[in-house]
């Protein structure tokens, strides 16, 4: 089972709002999931990131593998080098 961190969209139309979370990877984007570890909103200024360190870092040592965008917000977030 190939487990991914990403992001998962909601929201309205042209108003995104993402949930950081970590699922399989044959699962569609917005479908089933195993966790929630934080949520990043695009929209406000400056843009608004939360996300639950200690979680990133299990799931990342369990061998979970964060996607391109993820891991530009965690590493500008000083969570992961």
């Amino acid at each position: 089972m190939a487990v991914k961190i990403r992001l998962r969209r909601m929201g309205a139309k042209k108003q995104p709002f993402y949930r950081i979370v970590v699922a399989d990877s044959r699962y569609p984007r917005d479908g089933r999931f195993i966790e929630e570890i934080g949520y990043y909103n695009p929209l406000s200024d400056p843009s608004d990131v939360k996300v639950d360190a200690e979680k990133v870092e299990k799931w990342i040592k369990n061998g979970a593998q964060p996607t391109d965008t993820v891991k530009k917000l965690l590493k500008d977030n000083g969570i992961i080098k």
